[in-house]
């Protein structure tokens, strides 16, 4: 049973009343691996929605995404603030499986809108958040010559590092191998000279990885560390 033929018959299977469904993920974008699982949004009418369940289906892998239309809304919106919503793009880049009254296409046509007019911008706090922490695990880095804690520490600055070029750069977020993908189409080859710098701290160079951090954090106002100061919940 091929990818589309099981997501079919996992909506079936499991809600034979289903509004709308798509299936989202590698399996419809030509990036399929052999891990490679079914991302599956299902658009109910009520209960037992909202939930996510991980299940196997002939032998695939299986994310199913159960919303109503107001659940799948307030995620929507929620995920926006964070300028990363996987939600969004299963349903804006999906296949769109099952629509029995018309919400798959209205969602369908709501998500690329969304995805086209891309993220709100990083506030200043959150840019300043980063540079912070970023300007810290620089120190750390700098201080430290004990190989497991510089593996650990590299290896957040990378991610930190990445994640801040999304921000400066006005690109939605993401995480794993999206952050990857957002990296080389937001910063073509900022991800390589990343990857390039961890290896060469683990080699006990950390020059390489420090000079493109550094250059990231110029995008961005350069290092933060004295004067930073931010208020406490009461």
């Amino acid at each position: 049973m091929d990818g589309i033929e099981a997501a079919r018959a996992v909506v079936e299977g499991h809600h034979p009343d289903a509004r709308a469904a798509f299936l989202g993920g590698s399996v419809v974008t030509g990036r399929r691996t052999a891990m490679s699982d079914l991302d599956v949004v299902v658009l109910l009418h009520g209960a037992p929605a909202p939930y996510r369940a991980s299940l196997r289906h002939d032998g695939w892998p299986v994310e199913m995404f159960v919303h109503t239309e107001a659940t799948w809304r307030s995620y929507i919106e929620r995920e926006l603030g964070r300028r990363r919503s996987p939600l969004l793009w299963m349903c804006a880049d999906g296949l769109l499986l099952l629509d029995t009254d018309g919400l798959g296409a209205r969602l369908a046509a709501e998500a690329r809108r969304l995805a086209v007019a891309g993220p709100p911008p990083a506030s200043a706090e959150e840019i300043e958040d980063r540079r912070y922490a970023i300007t810290d695990l620089l120190d750390d880095l700098a201080g430290s010559d004990d190989q497991g804690e510089r593996l650990f520490i590299a290896t957040e600055l990378v991610r930190r590092t990445g994640e801040l070029a999304l921000a400066v750069g006005g690109s939605w977020n993401g995480g794993g191998k999206w952050l990857a993908r957002r990296l080389e189409s937001t910063a073509p080859g900022l991800g390589r000279r990343l990857h390039h710098g961890l290896h060469e701290v683990l080699s006990g160079r950390p020059e390489p990885l420090v000079t493109v951090v550094d250059e990231v954090l110029a995008r961005a106002g350069g290092r933060l560390w004295a004067g930073y100061r931010r208020a406490g919940t009461p």
